[in-house]
């Protein structure tokens, strides 16, 4: 249908104006997006007769070598961004004289928090680790290696800066001065399990720093449950069950101190019997002391946490444990409460149980891990092995051929309304889906050495390997 002339010019005037008003290019924003891969077509195992072929679905199981690709791109992403450098902050310029501290000296974060103490980097070094435990790959583990190996040579010079400047966000401030939960429990733990593997008496200080702050500092509940005075002046967040319980665990196998395994299984009974859902497997991402009947919501990352949290802790946990039985069984609840909530393509949503919110990368990620691994461990049926499998399928169409992974939302505080969590952006320098989408590969990778696979009737079953 053509356009009269008339009309023809008004449409371009208008669009002319509209350009003027908004602005001349396309944002950043859209330059990203436009670089962002097409949705790939369908693809299904070709033994099946009638297979699932929708777009953007890949029904097939990945092998071992491509799933080892996908995390080298990951690794690769990390080494080449990762600047070990320190900068003067108002200049820009390296700081190469340590004799004496300056006020701006500081981490060099502007690409990103690669060298920085931040509990998200904690769970990408821990995570590194753990893709060496599983393929033999040394050089993810020599990535933490090096980024714990610079953090400790320079923290001497931090520490001076703090004591005459006060402490820096940009000079370690986090670790030097560790006010929360997110300041130390999940790099905390990357810190023990790296002390594990080469020892480095430098680690001692940031490990006792973080249990003196976890058993002493924190603020809790009069039945021992980790809570934060903020957004009110006590609230417990789901997010603070890996915040703390993964460091716990690591500290009881490492000492072997019963102690520390009693904390965790009371911070798991805790936050569940405040912000876990029986009646539908999930968990509310928030809960607020002075408030008798507040909404629930169910984030996926917040739900992500504590199942990844659970994982982590039945790994070391002893089989005798008193209170092992109940983290079991709430960690099977939760599973059960994450399979029925998976999308159609393999991925969860950012609130799960709405599915017209969009499609979250982090919390797909840790739901593929934890199941995966319950799977691995015989804590869950094999019957949800493909869940994993499907998942790791979608979580693997979103890291970009430079390592890059799409779709993960932003830092989320606790919010009393669903608009708030429908519109939380994502970004690919959110660092909170990096780590948990390596532990998740290198987990899957392990499924697919355990299981012997059966196609029936265009489907899945897994088998488990006689030892």
């Amino acid at each position: 249908m053509t356009c009269p002339r008339g009309r023809r010019s008004r449409t371009f005037v208008a669009s002319a104006l509209l350009t003027l008003v908004l602005g001349a290019g396309p944002s950043a924003a859209q330059i990203e997006a436009r670089q962002a891969p097409a949705q790939r077509p369908g693809r299904s195992d070709p033994a099946f007769s009638q297979p699932s072929t929708a777009p953007g679905v890949d029904y097939t199981v990945p092998s071992e070598a491509e799933v080892k690709a996908a995390l080298d791109r990951i690794r690769d992403h990390f080494v080449r961004s990762t600047p070990y450098r320190v900068i003067d902050s108002a200049t820009g310029q390296p700081v190469t004289d340590f004799s004496t501290p300056t006020k701006t000296a500081a981490v060099d974060t502007r690409g990103g928090e690669f060298n920085d103490w931040t509990y998200s980097m904690g769970v990408v070094l821990a995570a590194m680790l753990q893709v060496t435990e599983v393929t033999g790959d040394t050089t993810f583990q020599d990535y933490t290696f090096r980024n714990f190996d610079f953090i400790f040579t320079h923290l001497p010079y931090f520490r001076r800066q703090a004591e005459q400047f006060g402490p820096q966000n940009r000079g370690y401030g986090r670790l030097i001065d560790m006010r929360e939960l997110d300041h130390c429990g999940a790099i905390g733990a990357a810190l023990v399990k790296a002390a594990a593997r080469k020892p480095d008496p430098r680690y001692q200080e940031g490990i006792d720093l973080a249990a003196a702050h976890i058993l002493t500092r924190q603020l809790r509940l009069p039945d021992g449950t980790l809570a934060r005075p903020r957004p009110m002046p006590v609230a417990l967040w789901i997010d603070d069950a890996y915040m703390s319980i993964p460091f716990l665990a690591q500290m009881g196998k490492t000492t072997g101190d019963m102690k520390y395994f009693d904390d965790a299984a009371r911070q798991v009974a805790g936050m569940s019997a405040r912000l876990f859902n029986p009646s539908n497997g999930l968990f509310d991402h928030s809960w607020f002391a002075d408030m008798e009947d507040d909404a629930r919501f169910y984030w996926g990352r917040g739900g992500g946490w504590m199942m990844m949290a659970m994982a982590e802790l039945l790994s070391v946990m002893p089989e005798t444990h008193p209170g092992r039985d109940r983290v079991l069984e709430i960690f099977r609840r939760g599973a059960r409460g994450a399979v029925e909530t998976q999308g159609g393509a393999g991925l969860w949503h950012q609130l799960l149980d709405r599915t017209d919110s969009y499609l979250e990368t982090s919390a797909s990620a840790m739901f593929t891990f934890a199941i995966a691994r319950g799977v691995n461990r015989g804590w869950l049926p094999a019957s949800y092995a493909p869940v994993a499998q499907t998942g790791w399928r979608a979580l693997e169409a979103r890291i970009r051929p430079d390592g890059r992974i799409e779709g993960i939302c932003v830092g989320t505080t606790a919010a009393y309304d669903a608009v708030y969590y429908y519109n939380r952006p994502t970004d690919l320098g959110a660092m909170q889906g990096y780590g948990p989408t390596l532990m998740a590969g290198a987990e899957v990778i392990t499924m697919l050495r355990t299981f012997d696979i059966r196609r029936v009737n265009n489907t899945f079953y897994y088998d488990r390997r006689k030892q």
